[in-house]
């Protein structure tokens, strides 16, 4: 981040966050977050868990987004802070993908976080316009009819991504050979590639998380590690945005903002996992809270009609995701890893469970 407003102090950037460079450049990390998120959870827990998922992705942002709110309008008694709630509701996926390779949650919570950071991003982007609109007396934000538009040829590109599957996963499995499998799976990573810029061209982010659900090319280490990168990239995206727009005034709301996010996802996700067989993994679920790339474009979009929106959201960004790393530090050292049952044979085919 600090690399990130020097250069942009240095190159004198000052509305970085106006270019159409830069908004295509957080569009697309933003894209390929969601698809990393989704491309790394193990279906079978994701079936398992779909129940838990569906209630995390609406009535968990709802709750977040009024304990949020709940928290700076006793701080603040200002009620547009409402909009900067809805914000940073939702948990980024980029960074969810970026630090789930050495996370020590189950496959199981593994998949719950994943879904959940991919799939909440649309219900808090309806809940920006709704409220913006509502704020602004129906001012320069769309209404449903857009978002349903969007919504349907978000589904519409993720068909065709499954149907190109299908015929690839229908003719990949009678190839044999070293050289016909590496070619399967670079065609596969090519048409992935290929909606990916589509995708992000036309804002349809919502297809790249779906096609992670299936649209899977094996490609080793890969996402995770690029998922990393991304992490770091969109960082230093923040910084740029910073260079030019903080202030202290500001920025002490975004860090009230920021606890407050952090402390909501603690209580939905400690109520979301009141089941006895989260225990293991409830305490990692609440500390769980990640903010990112999707709270920098709804500042961008909120900034016009609520000047100060992206000096109020990034710094929330940055305290939100130092309270995760120094919580999940601090508890990875006090509380050992969720074990991993697996079934071995023993004394005369009987099976023991075993840790």
């Amino acid at each position: 981040m600090g690399v990130g407003w020097f250069v942009a102090w240095r190159a004198e950037l000052g509305d970085v966050e106006g270019s159409s460079a830069y908004s295509l450049f957080i569009t697309a990390l933003l894209g390929f977050g969601l698809y990393a998120s989704t491309s790394g959870i193990v279906i079978d827990e994701f079936r398992k868990e779909l129940r838990t998922v569906v209630l995390a992705v609406t009535l968990g942002v709802l709750a977040k987004v009024a304990l949020i709110f709940g928290v700076m309008f006793l701080v603040y008694r200002r009620p547009e802070h409402l909009v900067f709630a809805v914000a940073v509701a939702q948990i980024d996926p980029l960074s969810v993908a970026a630090v789930r390779a050495k996370s020590k949650m189950s496959d199981s919570a593994k998949a719950l976080l994943s879904a959940w950071a991919s799939f909440d991003d649309p219900i808090t982007v309806l809940l920006t316009v709704y409220i913006t609109s509502f704020a602004l007396q129906g001012g320069a934000v769309g209404g449903f009819g857009a978002f349903t538009a969007n919504f349907a040829l978000n589904l519409a590109l993720a068909g065709g991504g499954f149907l190109v599957w299908r015929l690839v996963r229908r003719h990949g499995v009678a190839v044999s050979g070293r050289f016909a499998r590496v070619v399967v799976h670079a065609f596969s990573a090519a048409v992935v590639v290929a909606i990916g810029y589509v995708a992000v061209t036309y804002s349809l982010l919502l297809a790249l998380a779906l096609i992670g659900l299936f649209f899977r090319p094996d490609l080793g280490r890969w996402v995770d590690g690029l998922a990393e990168a991304g992490m770091f990239a969109a960082t230093f995206a923040v910084g740029l945005v910073l260079a030019f727009e903080f202030s202290w005034a500001l920025a002490a709301v975004g860090a009230v903002l920021g606890a407050a996010a952090f402390l909501a996802q603690g209580a939905v996700a400690w109520a979301l996992t009141l089941p006895k067989r989260w225990r293991g993994d409830r305490m990692r679920l609440s500390l769980g809270q990640q903010n990112g790339l999707t709270a920098i474009i709804l500042a961008l979009l909120l900034e016009p009609g609520f000047p100060g929106a992206i000096a109020v959201v990034a710094p929330a960004v940055v305290v939100v995701n130092l309270l995760h790393a120094l919580t999940n530090g601090v508890y990875d050292r006090v509380q050992p890893a969720v074990p991993k049952v697996t079934m071995v044979p023993a004394f005369q085919g009987d099976r023991i469970p075993q840790y």
